[in-house]
């Protein structure tokens, strides 16, 4: 019977599990997250100022997450959503000059759906590094078509030198598959249309999709058509840029929506919807207190909205506390796949499932933590979640279910509670921090080309500005030659290039880029690259630095 099941199951893709009848098929899996979307930037929330209707929709047409959790800042998130581990374990720590790398040891969810069958895909936004290994082709995902670094018309983006077209949100250049590649119309647009393209490519596979936009962070370029409407009711330029994008991501909901419809699998796609953090500017977000980059609700709990027809029920608010950590376990659960990977996380499909059993779910604690610098200090920009309270920075403590706009610290009160937290805390952090928070390195091989870019520099003096000087933590696998071309600023002055590998050479007044071939490189498991231009006692970085084999 083991035998004959197994066959059936090879044949026709259905799953058995013996004594219980016939297990539903794996489902089809979509991740859509937007970048720096507020809990208040819907209208479900409560904004009178911004309708969205489609992801209104579809928050009733299953499970509403009141109590959902990120990071305060995107890449620590985006490297929890996709590996169900906090992001410290992952060596993420910031979102630039090298922090936001994750390393490649680390298995994503795309690693471990594919060998379960799934054609995994991406679509957006990756912000977990931007070269081998670090890239989503290097990390699971069959399909790649993604925007570089932490967003267009940044240190990351590729160059108009190489590209032959100015970064921007319209007709963006992105990555496919590790080769650039220019598209056509609004970027959000772009995200959509290409994953619907991939869903209908998955050759009778179940798919895992991941769709990460880069709106509405800035800088917040948009039709201006729908930019008008909004400032006609009288909001300023910024926040009305931010809902025009916000209503672009609701347009395409509503169409991604009909999409699964048309193609017949709604009935059997979990779909997953949130964002990364709060609101970057200031604006209506639901009474809670702060925004992006705080530990405090308005930086870390987000929208989070979960269907799966004929699993889970409609019109569900599930009040109890769940973070990034948890999506990878919940997928796995759904798609009955098993791991050995340590996962911080615990699925939620049980909550979903049962919903009236809510009130028996053990209460857990919940550990966030961002800040800029290298690597973290204890309890520096903090926080310990539990159902209940709220500790911050080891010393605020709020009584979430009274005080939700966490506006009366209660520590004096209850010392007992922060205490136990702070325990929590501390054991937390020496556990994370374990693999310590030197950044993965990135190779430098004939297995693709390498650019190096201000996003993911190295040094005290390392920063976006012109002004700024670093080097890159590379490895070595292919001594080349190659070709290696240098990018920066212009000079009305003469200048000296000098670097790593590439000598020292002269650049003339106006120039802004120096191509070098037949470039030989000594193989190094560990490596510093660095270029400099020196223009009489001042030194600055280059821009770009790139290694063709």
């Amino acid at each position: 019977m083991l035998n004959r099941r197994a066959a059936i199951s090879a044949l026709t893709g259905a799953n058995f599990l013996l004594g219980q009848g016939p297990r539903p098929r794996r489902p089809n899996i979509l991740v859509v997250m937007t970048d720096d979307q507020g809990y208040g930037d819907l209208s479900l929330h409560g904004n009178a100022n911004l309708q969205t209707p489609n992801l209104d929709a579809l928050a009733k047409q299953g499970a509403q997450c009141t109590r959902f959790h990120v990071s305060p800042v995107c890449s620590p998130t985006r490297s929890s959503l996709l590996t169900g581990r906090y992001n410290y374990r992952t060596g993420v720590v910031d979102t630039f000059l090298g922090r936001s790398m994750m390393r490649p040891t680390e298995t994503t969810i795309a690693e471990m759906l594919r060998p379960a069958g799934y054609r995994t895909g991406i679509f957006g936004k990756w912000h977990l590094g931007d070269n081998y290994p670090l890239r989503p082709v290097d990390q699971g995902f069959d399909e790649s078509l993604v925007l570089n670094g932490g967003g267009i018309r940044q240190p990351g983006d590729p160059p108009e030198a190489l590209t032959g077209k100015k970064p921007s949100y319209f007709d963006p250049v992105l990555s496919r598959n590790g080769k650039w590649e220019q598209t056509k119309g609004y970027c959000t647009d772009v995200y959509f249309r290409e994953a619907m393209r991939f869903m209908v490519r998955r050759a009778g596979r179940p798919f895992f999709c991941y769709l990460a936009t880069n709106a509405p962070h800035t800088p917040l370029e948009v039709d201006e058509e729908k930019v008008k409407p909004f400032l006609a009711r009288g909001l300023d330029e910024t926040t009305a840029r931010v809902y025009a994008m916000v209503e672009n991501i609701d347009e395409n909901m509503g169409r991604m929506l009909a999409f699964l419809r048309e193609q017949n699998l709604e009935q059997n796609t979990l779909l997953v919807f949130l964002s990364d953090n709060g609101p970057q500017q200031q604006r209506f977000n639901a009474g809670m207190r702060g925004r992006k980059g705080s530990v405090y609700e308005g930086g870390t709990r987000v929208p989070c909205f979960v269907r799966w027809p004929g699993v889970i029920a409609p019109e569900q608010s599930m009040d109890r506390l769940a973070a990034h950590i948890d999506v990878v376990p919940t997928l796995l659960e759904a798609a009955q796949v098993k791991t050995n990977v340590k996962l911080d996380g615990k699925s939620l499909l049980p909550l979903f499932r049962e919903p009236s059993k809510a009130s028996e779910w053990a209460d857990r604690k919940i550990f966030l933590q961002w800040h800029r610098g290298d690597q973290p200090e204890a309890f520096r920009a903090s926080a310990v979640v539990t159902q209940k309270y709220k500790l911050v920075d080891g010393k605020e403590l709020f009584d979430l279910e009274a005080d939700p706009a966490e506006s009366r610290d209660v520590a004096a009160a209850h010392p007992e509670v922060v205490k136990d937290l702070r325990q929590a805390y501390e054991l937390w952090f020496t556990d994370v921090g374990q693999q310590g928070y030197a950044p993965p390195r990135i190779v430098i091989s004939k297995l693709a080309p390498t650019l190096l870019t201000r996003q993911d520099w190295r040094g005290t003096q390392a920063s976006w500005d012109t002004k700024g000087i670093g080097h890159w933590e590379v490895q070595t696998a292919f001594a080349g030659p190659y070709t290696v071309t240098l990018l920066f600023s212009p000079s009305e002055a003469k200048r000296t290039l000098e670097g790593t590998w590439i000598g020292k050479h002269e650049i003339a007044p106006g120039q802004t880029k120096l191509e070098l071939k037949q470039v030989k490189l000594p193989i190094l498991r560990e490596a510093k690259f660095e270029a400099s231009l020196r223009e009489g006692d001042a030194a600055r970085g280059i821009d770009y630095a790139y290694f063709v084999p």
